[in-house]
């Protein structure tokens, strides 16, 4: 099946991967950065981009900065953060309509590079630091954004089961950092760490469109002067032994309980095993159909939401539920038999037929998206594993109930998380 393909090309400092297409009236532009993460950086990288999209040399407040993007014919900018495994990536993305569709001959997507360009390299600094201004606003909606986790227990209830099973791993490590350092952050210690990551970090540049590869390289070239370096890599397996299920129970106010339970399952992306894991997680939580939807939350009216996800980088199953703190105990023994029915092979060749094809259009629905296509190919990038879209589809599709099964059998339960809302209830 013909499904996009990226190309990649290496120069000193970074990758450049293009993918070129007619889908989109738009060219999409993404630099991600990436670096492991680490407990001494994590809360100056969380506040970095935060503060490098507020203001440039050339753009000196957040007003003509903006101002500028919307010159760029109501062009998009924003930055992200997030964790694949134990690295933490920024990215600075830009979504600007390709010129050909405009009669203006503005050479909208040259001045779209050399914006992100004057982002990434030319900040607002004076005196070695960044604006003090800027980074006390960013610092206060950093602090913000931490404590939003707090008060959302869905979100806060999946950050601990981790922190918990994760304990002195990377990985435990918020992608916002941590609440108690945003305060000794300074604009000099800031900008003292934004010039670390310019010259040390993995730096991937992603473009997306209906592109001249030539016209893109001669750009690139001249717009993207990272220096030569030898990014830090990670082995994406982190050993532990085999050991006790942890269980712990936390009390707070509230009224529905927060069951998560995290499996090790051995398995990350780029192994031969990755394709049945990706289905045995679609049969087991991954969707409606799933065990985990039918019998905790539908057959037994245990939970008001049942399901379940794949850290692919790092090799986590993890489960999340919301339950009355009565049926703790019941819901627990529910999750982990519809784990050992897998183990059994215990389910239907419809379940896996079902549970493809979903896989399958929500892969065809990604890579509808410009983003969506950055997004799987990132992977890719993150894992040293290269993978071809059609390839991967292909391998999903192949995936025996055999080997279902052995990936079953190497999944290990590792810690079951409860927020609950009274120790008398649970």
């Amino acid at each position: 099946m013909s499904v996009a393909s990226e190309k990649i090309t290496k120069y000193g400092g970074f990758q450049l991967h293009t993918v070129k297409t007619e889908k989109f009236k738009t060219n999409n532009i993404v630099v991600k950065w990436r670096t492991p993460i680490t407990k001494e950086n994590v809360t100056h990288r969380a506040l970095l981009p935060y503060v490098m999209q507020n203001s440039t040399e050339k753009y000196p407040t957040t007003a003509k900065l903006r101002s500028y993007i919307e010159e760029l014919y109501g062009a998009t900018f924003f930055i992200d953060l997030a964790k694949k495994g134990e690295y933490h990536i920024v990215s600075f993305s830009l979504e600007i309509v390709n010129e050909k569709f405009l009669s203006d001959p503005t050479p909208l997507l040259k001045k779209g590079l050399e914006f992100l360009a004057e982002v990434i390299f030319h900040p607002n600094v004076t005196d070695n630091g960044f604006d003090q201004n800027v980074i006390e606003n960013e610092k206060r909606a950093l602090k913000q954004r931490i404590q939003s986790i707090y008060d959302d227990k869905m979100r806060y209830s999946n950050q601990r089961v981790i922190d918990v099973m994760c304990e002195n791993e990377p990985y435990a490590q918020s992608v916002y950092g941590e609440k108690e350092e945003v305060d000794s952050i300074t604009p000099q210690s800031l900008y003292s760490y934004y010039q670390k990551a310019l010259a040390e970090d993995q730096i991937d540049l992603y473009m997306v469109g209906d592109l001249n590869e030539e016209e893109v390289a001669s750009y690139i070239e001249e717009l993207f002067p990272f220096k030569e370096r030898t990014a830090k890599s990670i082995d994406r397996r982190t050993p532990h032994e085999t050991r006790e299920v942890k269980e712990v129970r936390e009390v707070q106010d509230i009224k529905q309980g927060k069951l998560n339970m995290g499996f090790r399952t051995q398995i990350v992306y780029g192994d031969p095993e990755y394709f049945a894991l990706q289905v045995l997680n679609g049969i087991y939580g991954g969707f409606s159909h799933s065990k985990l939807f039918i019998n905790v939350r539908e057959k037994e009216s245990l939970a008001y939401y049942a399901a379940s996800r794949l850290e692919s980088h790092k090799g986590l199953l993890l489960v999340m539920s919301g339950i009355d703190n009565q049926n703790y105990e019941k819901a627990v023994k529910i999750i982990k038999e519809q784990m050992d029915l897998m183990k059994k092979g215990e389910f239907s060749d419809q379940e896996i037929m079902q549970t493809k094809a979903v896989i399958h259009n929500q892969m065809l629905e990604t890579l509808d998206t410009s983003r969506g296509m950055i997004e799987l190919f990132y992977h890719n990038s993150v894992s040293d594993k290269y993978i071809e879209m059609g390839e991967w589809l292909q391998q999903m599709s192949k995936v025996s109930k055999e080997e279902i099964i052995e990936a079953a059998k190497k999944i290990e339960l590792d810690t079951v998380y409860f927020l609950t809302g009274s120790e008398g209830n649970a």
